[in-house]
């Protein structure tokens, strides 16, 4: 009896369970797996030795990587540009998904909707490629159409680190705004209807509606992607970062991150031992900025926590 009374709920989640394989192959492959090998972080890896063989020398990768300029400069450009990627993308992802639902029928929100995830599906190869048919400095459609014709003086984009945290901050939203209004769009519309209308009987108006049901309504969601972003705010677009600019070493002050960083010294340096220090010093500090924020939030409101 008991064995028969186990297998029913196996029977059940089964399926489940096969549909979420996928998933769970996914991350154990690409995010679990790789744990394995945090030991190459404290060696100074030798070919000819092997991983395992190659001497220990604890601490060093980290002390060089510290005591070097890149560790500032790509910390603080990888911290800089998520929290503006979330804050901005946060705030431009809430003013689209309340306008398709306040201002679009329902088929203009499906297409408008399609027209933003469209960036999305577009490969970062294809998007870095637009990136330079407007930005070239010869033939770019900036300086070939609109300043040459306006007498203004050209720029060369590729050379000039000035203009692209600008840059990359309009890229990142342009692509991931779609999605992210998609997620408050439905938060937005399974928001119950009557307390509208209530709002409505009493004189409030649409932005009244807005700040007052809407906005507050919200909040749950908005911090829990928020919380899901500060996971990741140690992590960046390595697309965006590395194939965008062109990889342009004149750039590397405004376009350096961690990611960038640890692959040029994979595989330009082919320094192992110090691109897998970067990784660990990355993973760590944004599970340590996870604990605190989860942490802040369960202080001031324990339901909206993660744990």
């Amino acid at each position: 009896m008991t064995a028969k009374r186990k297998s029913k709920p196996l029977k059940k989640t089964l399926p489940l369970l096969i549909l979420a394989a996928p998933g769970l192959l996914y991350f154990l492959v690409n995010s679990y797996f790789p744990m394995f090998g945090v030991f190459i972080a404290f060696k100074d890896v030798n070919y000819a030795k092997g991983i395992f063989g190659s001497d220990w020398i604890g601490f060093q990768n980290f002390t060089f990587l510290f005591q070097t300029s890149d560790a500032w400069i790509m910390t603080r450009n990888t911290l800089l540009y998520n929290i503006t990627f979330i804050a901005l993308g946060t705030i431009v992802s809430i003013i689209i998904a309340i306008l398709m639902s306040e201002l679009l029928s329902k088929l203009y929100s499906k297409l408008f909707m399609t027209g933003l995830i469209l960036p999305n599906l577009i490969s970062m190869v294809v998007l870095s490629l637009l990136v330079f048919a407007f930005l070239n400095a010869d033939s770019g459609f900036v300086n070939h159409s609109i300043l040459r014709p306006l007498g203004l003086p050209e720029i060369n984009w590729y050379s000039e680190p000035k203009y692209w945290p600008y840059l990359l901050v309009m890229i990142q939203i342009w692509k991931t705004a779609g999605y992210g209004s998609i997620v408050y769009f439905a938060s937005i519309a399974g928001i119950d209807k009557s307390i509208y209308e209530a709002a409505k009987i009493d004189g409030a108006g649409k932005l009244k509606q807005i700040r007052m049901i809407t906005l507050p309504l919200l909040k749950p969601t908005v911090i829990v992607l928020v919380l899901m972003s500060m996971g990741r705010i140690f992590n960046s677009d390595f697309g965006l970062f590395y194939q965008v600019p062109m990889n342009s070493g004149a750039l590397f002050s405004a376009t350096q991150t961690i990611d960038t960083y640890v692959y040029r010294a994979l595989m330009q340096l082919n320094d192992i031992g110090m691109s897998a220090a970067a990784g660990l010093y990355q993973s760590l500090v944004g599970f340590v900025l996870v604990l605190t924020v989860n942490a802040i939030v369960k202080k001031v409101n324990s339901e909206n926590a993660l744990f």
